[in-house]
């Protein structure tokens, strides 16, 4: 035993390996070794392991990234493991406003870490992006939304240049800058840490509606922002501006309604550049942050549906234009809509793409429509990149209205929702319905896109909210495969001639200026729609006194804008025409009245009605909701799956009818897309090659906003905002994010 120990004592065995280590063949067969190992490892392909994804993943941009696309490139949830998410985490805001239908539209950012939204109040927030804690919230209203507050915010814009990191939303008429690590203004920016959009537009607006629900696109040191402005008569310009991130200050200004020799001021009336107003990028806007250029897409000019005033093609309305970044030039532009009298606004920010055809990879642009049309354009030229025919459209039976008397429309691809209401479309779920259906579809005007408005009635199929709306389409990059929502929803619009009556009493004043002013909210009988979430005002005196009226009608209130430009004789005639006063007054002795508060146009607009039956229900056979997939190489549609449902009819095996939706799809490398925006309040996850349901869950309330997607400590989480408030349904407060369970 003792000798046996010896011979292989630890001196003696390291000893002879080092000789071994060192002899040549040994050397030899090492290194063959090794290099047959590396050899093996680089021709694996990459690590597919679900898990392996990075530690730590933002959703730093509004719809994912500068180029909208609403992608992400995590794979930890995929089709395999989706069936098995949960809730990781609710955050409430305890600010919803039932009584006004409040909302939440935010799609929020997560950037290292934190989750940055705001809340059905338009509070701003912060929280802890792994539970959801609140780290801190900053109420630009402190405290009096009711008074001050309007409109929703669908995102935030952020910027830093690496050591200081600042928050950009509006809110109201106001743009802030906020410390994103505090919450606190950023008192270097503007006037004490905000801009009012009313300035800089070159004209007085003082007193007009001006705001912005969508968030500007940061480039460098600018923040370029579009706005939201009026669609009726006397509404601002919605001109282009970009702000100095530090320091608030306008560096430069595009001018949608071009001034007198600016290209596109000929297409216009003369001197309509003093007092026309829309032609808004209300949306959002697209980044090419390599080409230095930012991609606009603007709404349609005012007054919306008669352009009796504005003869011509209008541009910049209706356009997607390529601005340089840097100086606000124009670089080309491409017009979706001639004088548009439908209310067809680009509704969303534009895809950045780059595509194959015949080989060769082009960047280009995307940009889908409220007609359910996408227009592909080549990025670097603007030129459709399949044929676009200018189609002739009928002409307008109104006087003084000229309509345009061609309309682009796409060869490729085919339209996404259906487009004309035959008589085999209509409704047959019930005979009464079916009766009520034809009886008004026999007197309204049907056919191709692009009837003009008329006294008779007239069908807009896709409806005024599309189509596709603000939630905007996703893209894959690895396929360039478009996931995008439709509604499939027709309106009625409805003219009538405009004869103010005036026989001395103030209540039929107040009946003219309600006719003009407010009926396309609240109705012809003041019943209310659902559309602006207008509440009824029959029997308002029971609720409401004179003064709180005219303060809502002065400041606006949710959704309402303010009518601070009437006269305080006319908010006064409002009042009393819905109180039913019975005092006179002489007509015409209110020195404050002037002719750009007094309607002008020889119609005006019954209202935004939807085509449903008495009971509340589409007026057409489904589906009333779809989910497409769009290949944008070959330009054909892939796949289509109603979306959503109306659970009364679900139960009685109406199935699947698909509903209208609001908000927009996220699409994964791990071959999902989750998306919400349907009534019915659910949050789905479809299989993106199929289209295949995968998964759904019940959110607090309705989704009607874009998911996020995002990892921390390498765990993946999809987020939504459930805000509910639109399409008569209940109002929320929550985000809530989902995760695997912990293994």
């Amino acid at each position: 035993m003792e000798g046996t120990m010896r011979k292989y004592s630890p001196s003696l065995i390291l000893k002879n390996a080092k000789r071994l280590f060192m002899s040549k063949p040994f050397t030899i067969c090492y290194i063959l070794v090794l290099a047959c190992l590396l050899f093996l490892v680089s021709s694996c392909e990459p690590n597919k392991d679900a898990n392996a994804i990075p530690k730590d993943t933002n959703w730093a941009w509004y719809l994912g990234g500068p180029g909208t696309n609403h992608y992400s490139p995590l794979a930890q949830i995929n089709a395999e493991n989706v069936s098995k998410l949960q809730v990781a985490w609710t955050y409430h805001s305890g600010d919803r406003d039932s009584s006004n239908r409040s909302q939440i539209q935010c799609n929020p950012l997560i950037i290292n870490k934190i989750l940055y939204g705001t809340s059905p109040q338009l509070k701003c927030f912060a929280l802890n992006a792994a539970t959801g804690k609140e780290l801190w919230t900053f109420d630009p209203f402190d405290g009096n939304y009711q008074l001050f507050g309007m409109g929703v915010n669908r995102g935030l814009a952020y910027w830093t240049d690496g050591l200081e990191e600042r928050l950009l939303f509006t809110a109201g008429a106001f743009l802030y800058a906020i410390d994103a690590k505090t919450g606190k203004l950023k008192e270097d920016f503007g006037e004490a840490g905000k801009v009012d959009l009313h300035d800089g537009l070159g004209r007085d607006v003082a007193d007009l509606f001006i705001v912005s629900n969508s968030p500007g696109i940061v480039y460098k040191d600018l923040l370029i922002m579009g706005s939201r402005v009026s669609e009726s008569m006397g509404a601002a310009p919605g001109h282009v501006r970009a702000y100095n991130v530090r320091s608030g200050k306008i560096e430069w200004i595009f001018h949608t309604i071009p001034l007198p020799g600016e290209f596109g001021n000929n297409t216009w009336p003369e001197g309509a550049w003093q007092n026309s107003g829309g032609a808004n990028a209300w949306s959002g806007m697209s980044l090419d942050e390599k080409r230095g250029w930012v991609f606009v897409p603007t709404g349609s000019a005012s007054f919306d549906f008669y352009g009796g005033d504005r003869e011509g093609d209008n541009l910049f309305a209706n356009c997607v234009i390529a601005l340089n970044a840097r100086t606000g030039e124009r670089i080309w532009h491409y017009q979706t809509v001639h004088h548009d009298l439908w209310d067809r606004d680009l509704p969303c920010p534009p895809n950045l793409v780059t595509l194959e055809y015949d080989g060769e990879k082009i960047d280009a642009v995307a940009q889908i429509t409220k007609s359910a049309y996408i227009f592909l354009l080549d990025r670097e030229t603007g030129n459709p990149l399949f044929p676009v025919e200018e189609r002739p459209v009928p002409a307008s039976r109104l006087k003084g209205e000229k309509a345009a008397a061609t309309q682009p429309i796409p060869s490729k691809p085919p339209p996404f929702a259906r487009h004309r209401v035959r008589e085999e479309d209509l409704t047959t779920r019930t005979p009464e319905a079916h009766a009520f259906a034809k009886a008004i579809w026999e007197k309204s005007l049907e056919g191709e896109p692009f009837i003009p408005p008329s006294e008779a009635g007239t069908f807009i199929f896709p409806g005024f909210d599309g189509g596709g709306e603000w939630g905007g389409a996703a893209v894959d990059p690895q396929t360039n495969i478009l996931y995008i929502n439709a509604s499939e929803m027709p309106w009625v619009i409805q003219m009538f001639p405009y004869a103010p009556e005036n026989d001395g009493f103030l209540a039929t004043k107040g009946k003219n200026i309600y006719n003009t002013t407010c009926m396309r909210c609240h109705g012809s009988k003041l019943e209310g729609s659902s559309f602006f979430q207008a509440p009824s005002l029959i029997d308002l005196k029971q609720r409401r006194t004179e003064d709180e009226v005219i303060q809502v009608l002065e400041k606006g209130k949710g959704m309402m804008p303010s009518f601070k430009h009437l006269s305080p004789q006319q908010l006064r005639a409002i009042v009393a025409f819905l109180f039913g006063s019975d005092e006179k007054v002489k007509v015409g002795t209110d020195e404050q009245d002037s002719k750009s508060s007094t309607w002008k146009y020889p119609y005006v607009m019954t209202g935004f009605n939807r085509f449903k039956t008495p009971d509340g229900y589409p007026a057409i056979q489904p589906p009333w909701g779809t989910l497409n997939a769009i290949n944008l190489n070959s330009g054909e549609i892939e796949w289509k799956v109603p979306l959503g449902e109306f659970p009364e009819l679900a139960a009685k095996g109406l199935q699947p009818t698909g509903s209208e939706g609001y908000g927009g799809p996220v699409v994964t490398a791990g071959g999902l897309i989750f998306i919400a925006a349907t009534l019915d309040e659910k949050f789905r996850a479809f299989d993106k090659k199929t289209g295949k349901l995968l998964w759904e869950t019940k959110l607090p309330a309705a989704g009607y906003a874009t998911p996020s997607i995002y990892a921390i400590h390498g765990k993946q989480y999809v987020v939504v905002a459930a805000g509910g408030g639109k399409l008569d349904t209940k109002s929320g407060d929550a985000y809530v994010a989902f995760a695997l369970p912990e293994e």
